[in-house]
């Protein structure tokens, strides 16, 4: 459902067409034709009602529909293409003489819309006018570039990346020693600041680092390259696979950097991807100050003049690379990201929910909609609770209670249920000592209750109130040694040992 929310953000923010919708989030023109007649038909305007989330969207686009729809016959789109062909034959006169012999058939915008969408699966190859602004090309160059280490002489290569607008065909690079998602959308980043604006369309390549899943008609936008679009309000329209035509300017852009930037410092040696990156500046502004050959002017002042004042403006803050993922809720309302566990409200325990991860922050989602956002732990086993999100009642919501986990504990025996007890009574919240406590619950179904027992009177002998020690006396076999006696924690008296007063009083030094 986040893409309905998309979609009608493209329409009424962006002002797209319904292709250009339907290319950039991944579905079906009819679909996005289907959503926007909903929308409209519902009274749905944008912005959206601050706090809408997906249920309430989803409610008011599809109503209880009525059933009984009537089958009309469709139209034959070859004979419509062929006739449209011969001089003066029109949509309107084609779909007149259908409705003659269909009375009951489509209207004329359904008769329009179907021809339309059997059209566009055809493969016509059309010349692209690049609008001021519009659209902004970036792909990886396909040739690297060595650099050295000064001290051991290591080679390393160095990616380079291109961005070209399609106006002016004004261009940026950079080098980078990766070409993996962070890095992707970091020279992305880089680019709409070094052009000072944001373009309305970002067409990159089907590359898998920005575009997951490569599909001819629908790819599958990366969700990290998709979250960084709507930060800058731009949309990502992957270019057609074996397509050449919807990125050559990016083609051009990158041959033209490969033959003026990296060629020309073929014979240059460098020990730092950063000495790199300032000669391909350098290169690179040559390159947008080179008068054009077939018209006046540069790209430099092509971009000044055409692109530039078109350009949205850019966000206060460059974007902050993101990291999704999803989790389902356990029983202490907590989901867990990299070993620390970060709390929701208690009504989501065992929900599916989205983790949206910066480097400082967590955001956890449930239907495309905030419930949660935490700092991020630096430590690890942490919990991160919020106190608003703590149940009043755990016997209404919750299956597992503290009570019912003692109670099982004690079937195994005393020092099973001592052990449970002490547990939940070290956490900050007893909720969080419900994982540590389940797991020594399933501990139970590989090992009998007598080892249990020996197992949890050695733990609590020793102060070693946690799961993890207690599986580890257990899968090291210690609850079948003798406990040492005295026991942990007892101070042994014997001739040989002197004690504190020894070191106190100076000791004897003879």
């Amino acid at each position: 459902m986040r893409k309905i929310k998309e979609i009608l953000r493209l329409k009424w923010e962006a002002h797209l067409s319904a292709r250009q919708i339907a290319s950039s989030c991944n579905i079906s023109h009819h679909t996005v034709t289907k959503i926007l007649k909903a929308a409209e038909v519902a009274g749905i305007s944008w912005p959206l009602p601050e706090g809408s989330d997906d249920a309430a969207l989803e409610n008011l686009l599809y109503p209880e529909q009525n059933k009984g729809k009537i089958d009309r016959p469709e139209p034959n789109p070859e004979y419509v293409y062929r006739e449209l062909k011969r001089k003066h034959v029109t949509l309107t006169l084609l779909w007149c003489e259908y409705k003659q012999v269909h009375p009951d058939g489509l209207m004329y915008s359904q008769f329009c819309e179907r021809y339309r969408q059997w059209l566009g699966k055809l493969d016509v190859s059309m010349h692209q006018v690049h609008k001021a602004g519009e659209k902004l090309f970036v792909d990886w160059a396909g040739d690297t570039f060595p650099i050295v280490d000064r001290e051991t002489g290591v080679i390393t290569e160095v990616y380079l990346f291109l961005a070209t607008l399609g106006a002016s065909s004004y261009s940026y690079a950079e080098g980078f020693l990766s070409r993996d998602l962070p890095q992707w959308i970091t020279a992305n980043v880089h680019a709409f600041s070094h052009f000072q604006g944001v373009t309305e369309i970002v067409v990159p390549d089907n590359l898998l680092t920005g575009v997951s899943k490569p599909n001819y008609y629908e790819p599958d936008i990366n969700p990290a390259y998709q979250s960084m679009a709507e930060y800058y309000g731009t949309v990502i329209i992957p270019a057609r696979v074996r397509k050449a035509k919807d990125k050559a300017k990016v083609e051009k852009g990158v041959q033209d950097a490969e033959r003026w930037v990296l060629a020309a410092l073929r014979n240059h040696t460098f020990f730092s991807l950063a000495e790199f990156n300032r000669s391909v500046m350098a290169k690179m502004a040559e390159l947008n100050d080179k008068p054009f050959q077939k018209m006046d002017g540069t790209r430099r002042s092509l971009f000044e003049t055409v692109d530039r004042p078109a350009m949205k403006p850019l966000p206060p803050h460059p974007y902050e690379l993101a990291e999704w993922k999803r989790a389902r809720v356990n029983i202490d309302y907590h989901v867990e990201f990299e070993t620390n566990f970060y709390s929701v409200p208690y009504q989501l325990i065992r929900q599916e929910v989205e983790l949206k991860v910066t480097s400082s922050m967590m955001e956890i989602l449930f239907k495309g909609k905030r419930v949660a956002l935490h700092r991020r732990s630096g430590g690890r086993y942490t919990y991160v609770t919020e106190p608003n999100h703590l149940p009043t009642s755990h016997r209404q919501y919750l299956e597992w209670t503290p009570s019912r986990i003692t109670s099982w504990a004690g079937t195994v025996g005393p020092n099973t249920a001592a052990l449970v007890t002490e547990i939940l009574n070290r956490k900050a919240h007893v909720e969080q000592g419900y994982r540590a406590c389940l797991g020594v619950m399933r501990l139970s179904k590989s090992y009998p209750a007598e080892r249990m027992e020996a197992a949890a009177r050695r733990a609590l002998a020793c102060k070693a109130i946690s799961y993890k020690s207690f599986k580890s006396i257990l899968e090291k076999g210690l609850d079948q040694v003798a406990l040492l006696t005295p026991p942990c924690g007892v101070i042994i008296q014997h001739e040989n040992i002197r004690g504190a007063a020894y070191y106190q009083q100076g000791g004897d030094r003879q």
